[in-house]
């Protein structure tokens, strides 16, 4: 169950709303491209381009959101026999290892970005870094997200049935849903 936060929760909605109107925008270009190409046999070369773009930044933001939801998939079949002491011990330890794989992609995005700041895009001409810069918009606040979780951890703040934080599958995630639904 992840903590609720109006701050969060409303930047959530508006990554939300953002990837959507991206897979919108995607879904009209790719369409209007294969139209193009197979009635009048042209087609838009910036709209590939975009496209991929498109895609990268949904990639992360969706990670983002789903951090924030503890929505990513994983099988707790180990944890889920531990004591609650090895839950919160495993559960940060996890953190910590979510926090340096975050830095790496903060690094290793924010050395690409700089590298490619004056590479321009074969189709637009707009600086490749914009691919890497999502990377580092992706690791600033999900860091933070990460530090807010792993205190909350070490503090004692969560209940035990909060110290597995991933969905076994969108399935029991649903059923699971459904039941404090009805409660």
């Amino acid at each position: 169950m992840a903590s609720k936060s109006p701050v969060t929760d409303g930047l959530c909605t508006l990554l939300e709303w953002l990837i959507a109107l991206a897979l919108a925008v995607m879904v009209v270009m790719v369409f209007g491209n294969v139209v193009l190409r197979y009635a009048f046999n042209s087609g838009i070369a910036v709209s590939e381009e975009l496209s991929r773009w498109l895609f990268v930044w949904m990639t992360f933001l969706g990670a983002l959101v789903a951090l924030k939801e503890h929505g990513h998939l994983g099988t707790d079949m180990l944890v889920a026999r531990l004591s609650p002491l090895g839950k919160r011990i495993c559960l940060a330890v996890s953190q910590l290892l979510m926090l340096g794989v975050t830095a790496m992609i903060f690094t290793g995005s924010l050395a690409q970005a700089r590298i490619n700041w004056d590479v321009e895009a074969p189709v637009t001409g707009a600086p490749m870094a914009v691919v890497y810069a999502a990377g580092v918009v992706f690791a600033v606040p999900a860091t933070l997200l990460l530090l807010r979780e792993l205190w909350r951890t070490l503090s004692g703040r969560l209940a035990d049935d909060e110290l597995v934080m991933v969905q076994e599958s969108e399935d029991l995630a649903h059923l699971k849903t459904q039941r404090s639904d009805e409660s």
